[in-house]
C-alpha cells in the first residue's frame, strides 16, 4: 500500500537536497564552530551561510537571526525575554486560536503576575482587528499574532496588527511557523520586532528553528553558558541541523510559486466534496487561506474515527493540530470560530505539501465519500441500539 501523506501543517519530510547538504557536517566536518582552527573555521562559515539562507526567506538582516531548536523554543525565548526586558509593562496581547506553545506562554505569562487578552476571531477564523485595538493598552509589553492558523490555514493581516501594536508602544510578534513556506514573508515590511520558525515545517531538520529579533530589540538569552549567537543563545551550534535549516529555506523560497500548483489541487478537492458529500462544510473556505490547508466538517460522524479509517488505507491526516491530538473535544480553534457542534466533532485536516500529486487525491475522492457514509451509517445504528 502506497502511502499518501496529507498532514504537511503537522511536519514536512526532510528534503532530499537539504539532507545531502547535512551529510558531511557530521563526518568530515565535524569541528566546532566556536574553534579558531581551520576544522572550526568551516563549520563557523556554514553557519554564517545559513544564517544568510534563512535571513533571505524571512525577509530581515542576518544579523537579526537567532538559530534555536524550534518554534516552542523560539516562542519562549521571545515571550519571556520581553517579560523580563520591559518590567514596567505586563499586559500581553495573543488570539484566541493561537498555537498551544503559545497558549502554555500565556498561562506563564499570567503566573508571573501579568494579565493577559485574548483577541477573538469571526466565524470564518479572520481576526478581529477592532478587538484587537481595543484590547492594545498603554500598559502592553507584546503583542503575539500568528502569520497562519495551524488548523484552518487561515491569514492574519499581521502588517495591520503590528500597526496597531506599534501605535501604542507594544512590541510585536509573528509565530510565521505554519507560513513558512507556503506564503511570501517580509518580517519588515510586516512591522515584526520578533519572529519564529520551524524548521521541520518547510522541509528541513527536526529540532532546528531560528527567531529573528529586530534590530534594537534586546532580549536576554534564553540558555545560557556561552557567546554562541553573539551571546543569544549558548550551547554549542548544530552544525549539521543548521546547514540543513539554511538548505532548507533556500528551497522553501525558490519553490514558493510551486504552491499555486498546490493551491489548484486543494480546490478541486474541496470542490469535490462539496458536490460529493452532503452535510460537510470548510472551515475558513470564504477568506484568505494558506494554499495548502483544508479543514474539513463532517456532519453526523467523528473525525478520529475517518482519520483511523483512512489511516488503515495508508492515508495520513490529522483531526486538527497534531498537538491536541487525544482529545475529545473541539479544538480551541473551532470553538473559537463558534463552529457548530456537528460539524466539529467530525472535522479533519487535509494539508498538502509540494509533494502532493493529483493522482494521490483522486485516490483520496475515491475513498473518502464511502467511508463517510459507512461512518454516518454505523453511529446511526449504533445510537439506535442505545
Amino acid at each position: 500500500m502506497d502511502l499518501i501523506y496529507l498532514d504537511h501543517n503537522a511536519t514536512t519530510p526532510l528534503d532530499p537536497e537539504a539532507f545531502e547538504a547535512m551529510r558531511p557536517w557530521f563526518t568530515e566536518r565535524f569541528g566546532n564552530a566556536s574553534s579558531a582552527y581551520a576544522l572550526g573555521h568551516l563549520s563557523d562559515g556554514a553557519v554564517v551561510a545559513a544564517r544568510e539562507q534563512v535571513a533571505a526567506l524571512v525577509g530581515c538582516a542576518p544579523a537579526e537571526i537567532v538559530f534555536t531548536s524550534g518554534g516552542t523554543e523560539s516562542l519562549n525565548h521571545a515571550v519571556k525575554g520581553v517579560w523580563e526586558a520591559v518590567p514596567a509593562k505586563r499586559h500581553l496581547v495573543t488570539t484566541a486560536v493561537e498555537h498551544p506553545a503559545v497558549r502554555a506562554l500565556v498561562l506563564w505569562w499570567k503566573g508571573q503576575g501579568g494579565t493577559a487578552t485574548d483577541v477573538g476571531v469571526d466565524g470564518e477564523g479572520r481576526l478581529d482587528l477592532a478587538a484587537l485595538e481595543v484590547a492594545v493598552r498603554p500598559d502592553t509589553a507584546l503583542v503575539a499574532v500568528m502569520a497562519a492558523n495551524n488548523e484552518s490555514g487561515v491569514l492574519f493581516p499581521v502588517a495591520e496588527a503590528a500597526g496597531i501594536a506599534k501605535s501604542k508602544g507594544a512590541l510585536f510578534l509573528v509565530d510565521a511557523t505554519q507560513a513558512m513556506g507556503k506564503v511570501p514573508m517580509d518580517a519588515m515590511a510586516w512591522g515584526a520586532d520578533l519572529l519564529c520558525l520551524s524548521g521541520h515545517k518547510f522541509h528541513g531538520p527536526k529540532g532546528t528553528g531560528a527567531l529573528m529579533i529586530r534590530r534594537g530589540v534586546r532580549l536576554k538569552p534564553l540558555m545560557l553558558g556561552g557567546s554562541q549567537e553573539r551571546g543569544r543563545r549558548g550551547g554549542t551550534e548544530n552544525v549539521p541541523g543548521i546547514v540543513g535549516l539554511g538548505r532548507a529555506a533556500d528551497l522553501a523560497r525558490l519553490g514558493l510559486p510551486d504552491m499555486e500548483r498546490v493551491r489548484g489541487l486543494r480546490d478541486e478537492l474541496e470542490a469535490r466534496l462539496r458536490a460529493e458529500v452532503p452535510e460537510v462544510r470548510i472551515h475558513g473556505a470564504n477568506t484568505s487561506r494558506l494554499p495548502n490547508t483544508s479543514l474539513v466538517g463532517f456532519a453526523g460522524l467523528e473525525g478520529e474515527a475517518l482519520q483511523l479509517r483512512l489511516g488503515e488505507q495508508g492515508i495520513c491526516v490529522s483531526t486538527g493540530s497534531a498537538c491536541s491530538t487525544g482529545m475529545r473535544e473541539p479544538s480551541h480553534v473551532l470553538r473559537a470560530m463558534q463552529v457548530p457542534e456537528a460539524y466539529a466533532i467530525g472535522t479533519v485536516r487535509l494539508s498538502l505539501g509540494r509533494g502532493t500529486t493529483a493522482v494521490e487525491l483522486e485516490r483520496v475522492l475515491g475513498l473518502l465519500p464511502g467511508l463517510v457514509t459507512e461512518l454516518r451509517d454505523s453511529r446511526s445504528f449504533r445510537g439506535h441500539e442505545r
